[in-house]
């Protein structure tokens, strides 16, 4: 645990920041805390990342990535598993909204949006910063990701530009991936990203259908 907080501060602050929202949130019943909570944790960790990808230079990115280098494969499944989770927990609680009044429904549906793009953008953040570490600690004599013009000291923009290319179009457009563990990730990351586009499609039909109903 100690390791974790000592690599990973910005995912252990916001995991603190879910549990106690999620713990004291006023909510109906556990699958709603547990929301409540997932959504706090997420977009506070959105939030901390996206500060460090506007301040971290290059040479910044790589130390992170070396620190990170001890359990980060660990904590990229645990995060992946919790966001595929939160799909299914998102939709019992739609499951549960459909005998609500308009105004309770929509604001179902409100949170229902928000909690399905926060964990969109988490497994993109989330596989941008585990692309970076394996990036700064290949050891090949060719660079693990090979990016357009020669570019050899990427910042987080950079891969945040790879990760959720994959995540929209499920390719890796201009950048081309040189190893097979690299390879590995990627198919996992284009596995996940089809499951929350056919998600994402099938939540906005059931919500659209419930508006008109």
């Amino acid at each position: 645990m100690s390791i974790v907080i000592r690599t990973h501060p910005r995912l252990t602050i916001g995991v603190l920041i879910g549990c106690a929202v999620g713990f004291l949130a006023p909510a109906e019943n556990l699958t709603s805390k547990v929301l409540i909570g997932w959504n706090a944790a997420v977009w506070s960790y959105l939030a901390l990342m996206f500060w460090l990808t506007v301040r971290a230079r290059a040479d910044q990115v790589k130390r992170i990535a070396e620190t990170e280098d001890e359990n980060a494969g660990l904590v990229l499944l645990i995060i992946c598993i919790a966001a595929i989770a939160s799909l299914v927990t998102i939709t019992l609680e739609l499951v549960g909204s459909k005998d609500l009044d308009t105004t309770r429904r929509l604001l179902h549906y409100a949170f229902t949006g928000i909690t399905v793009i926060g964990s969109w953008l988490l497994v993109g953040v989330i596989f941008s910063v585990h692309y970076a570490r394996l990036y700064y600690t290949w050891s090949g004599k060719e660079p693990a990701l090979r990016f357009a013009e020669g570019l050899t000291d990427p910042d987080y923009w950079d891969f945040l530009y790879f990760s959720f290319t994959i995540g929209v179009a499920v390719q890796t457009s201009d950048v081309g991936v040189a190893t097979r563990e690299l390879r590995r990730i990627v198919l996992a990351q284009s596995l996940i990203g089809f499951l929350f586009n056919t998600a994402i499609l099938g939540f906005s039909i059931n919500i659209a259908a419930g508006l008109f109903s």
